[in-house]
């Protein structure tokens, strides 16, 4: 229960905080009158840092277990050999793609925000097609088409129904594509980490350090010429007295003069830590269908907070197409089946051939498990990096970081 309850709170207070952070009006670095908090990139930078976090909470676990017994510590620390150089191309994937939400969310509402983050089924399951030779079934593309289905009226309520406040959904149209471009270099993310990554059996906890790490590098890096590049009208902001397409040091100056603004930040970079811990907890103990419904719980907190603090209107609209995506994502992930109307599922058949005996339930999914992972090693064009304790799996779909590493008991 305390796992549950601490993964929805800091998953609600990621997206809630970044939000609340975009609305909070801080006097920057010239002085004058305050204004937004309009540095997504910068926000994108403290992201990573609560990332890397999580790798110094991965290193005192070890440290505590090591003192037990070398046991302990090789049951925590029980990677293969692997350079952490590895985690260069996926960190700037994550990079790219959480700058972007981050950019969108600027621009959209929070709910919206949320919710459009689902699309990235679809382009998960394009690019598996494509790159891991993978064969998809009718109820993935059924899954997929009720995905985009409700992205499309999610999308469309927030562009047809005006906004409660301008500034803080300045240009919902522009937003809302931003995040769903993102969650294509999300796929492709996902995509590059089950190929060269996951087979390592790197721990979560690490694997997100690590891209944290390289994330924190790389995105600090890139701030200095941001600054020196001109502003884009619509995208990047322009009030800190010259034109700089992200300006690092106004917004650290907005973050030094104002204490609710601080507290946003250290909120955002907090979260995000104890959300990966929280949630990789949750997917090592619950089902698939409990982490739906606690990502569910968690963006109808999300809305709910949007509407009591004014950011946003309730929309029967918005309503009916977040329906329409849980209902797409249960599907794809077989947590809702449609056997009953005559669609195929490969699965359950292999898994009854498999033990017809009642009294072999128990070890059904085991079995099924591992003859599954030693398909995927038939052929070294359909081998996608040796994994044979993990795959990525896409219900966790609302979550500000996907967790990319889940076994499947």
């Amino acid at each position: 229960m305390l796992i549950s309850v601490g993964m929805v709170v800091t998953g609600s207070l990621n997206t809630i905080t970044t939000k609340l952070a975009d609305n909070t009006l801080a006097i920057g670095i010239n002085g004058g009158k305050p204004r937004q908090f309009n540095h997504p990139f910068l926000q994108a930078w403290f992201m990573f840092v609560g990332e890397l976090l999580c790798l110094l909470v991965f290193r005192i676990m070890v440290l505590r277990a090591s003192r037990r017994s070398k046991k302990d510590q090789d049951a925590i620390d029980c990677a293969e050999p692997f350079s952490p150089l590895i985690f260069v191309l996926p960190a700037c994937c994550d990079m790219t793609a959480t700058s972007l939400m981050y950019l969108g969310l600027t621009m959209t509402d929070a709910s919206v925000f949320q919710m459009l983050r689902g699309s990235v089924i679809i382009f998960t399951g394009i690019f598996s097609i494509v790159w891991l030779k993978r064969k998809l079934y009718l109820f993935h593309w059924i899954g997929m088409s009720a995905v985009l289905v409700g992205c499309v009226i999610v999308g469309l309520a927030s562009v047809l129904n005006k906004p409660t406040n301008s500034s803080e959904a300045r240009n919902p149209q522009l937003g809302n594509t931003l995040i769903v471009v993102a969650q294509v270099v999300t796929a492709v993310q996902m995509v590059v980490e089950e190929r060269y990554v996951s087979g390592k059996n790197i721990p979560a906890l690490q694997a997100v350090g690590w891209e944290g790490f390289f994330g924190v590098t790389i995105l600090g890096l890139l701030l200095i010429p941001m600054y020196y590049i001109p502003a884009v009208d619509g995208l990047s902001e322009t009030e800190s007295g010259g034109s700089h397409f992200e300006d690092a040091l106004d917004g650290f100056n907005q973050i030094s003069n104002s204490v609710q603004l601080l507290l946003c930040i250290c909120g955002t970079v907090t979260s995000i830590a104890c959300f990966n811990y929280f949630g990789i907890s949750v997917t090592k103990s619950m089902s698939a269908v409990h982490r739906m419904v606690l990502d569910s719980i968690r963006t109808i907190v999300i809305w709910g907070v949007s509407l009591s603090l004014g950011w946003e209107q309730f929309e029967w609209m918005q309503m009916s197409g977040f329906c329409v995506l849980l209902f797409g994502t249960m599907v794809y992930n077989e947590i809702l089946t449609l056997e009953s109307l005559g669609v195929y599922y490969p699965d359950k058949e292999m898994q009854e051939s498999l033990l017809p005996s009642k009294s072999a339930k128990k070890n059904r999914s085991a079995s099924f498990s591992m003859l599954k992972n030693n398909a995927n090693q038939e052929t070294k064009d359909g081998s996608h990096g040796g994994n044979q304790n993990s795959e990525i799996v896409a219900d966790d779909w609302f979550s500000p970081k996907l967790s990319h590493y889940q076994t499947k008991a």
